[in-house]
C-alpha cells in the first residue's frame, strides 16, 4: 500500500494524447498540494505541473505549458494530468506527489509523498 497510485500511462504516437490519474486512498490527501513529476530514461526527475488543494491555482514547466493540463476532483480523491500534443521528449516515468505544507517551490525535496510512477512512451 502506497499513499498515491498513478494510472493511465502507455504507448502513444507523437501528437496523441493521454490522461494520467493519481488516486489517493486516504481522504486527507485532498487538502495537499499535488504535483506531477517525470523522469526520462537515464535523467533526473523533473517538475511537470502542480495544483493547489482546491484547484484554484496551477503551475507548469515551460516544456509542457499549453500542452498539459492538471486538474483534480477531490470528491474522487483523484488528480489528473491531461497530456496533449505529446512529443517523444515527453517519454518518461510520471510520478504523482503531494506537498502537505502548501504552495512551495516545485522541488522534489518539497514533496513528501510519492506514487510509484506510470510509464509514458511517445513514439515518433
Amino acid at each position: 500500500q502506497v499513499p498515491l497510485v498513478e494510472s493511465g500511462g502507455g504507448l502513444v504516437q507523437a501528437g496523441g494524447s493521454l490522461r494520467l490519474s493519481c488516486a489517493a486512498s486516504v481522504r486527507t490527501f485532498n487538502y495537499y498540494t499535488k504535483g506531477w513529476f517525470r523522469q526520462p530514461p537515464g535523467k533526473e526527475r523533473e517538475f511537470v505541473a502542480a495544483i493547489t488543494w482546491n484547484g484554484g491555482r496551477t503551475s507548469y514547466a515551460d516544456s509542457v505549458q499549453g500542452r498539459f493540463t492538471i486538474s483534480r476532483d477531490n470528491g474522487k480523491n483523484t488528480v489528473y494530468l491531461q497530456m496533449n500534443s505529446l512529443k517523444p521528449e515527453d517519454t518518461a516515468v510520471y510520478y504523482c506527489a503531494s506537498d502537505p505544507v502548501g504552495w512551495r517551490s516545485p522541488d522534489v525535496s518539497n514533496y513528501d509523498y510519492w506514487g510509484q510512477g506510470t510509464q509514458v512512451t511517445v513514439s515518433s
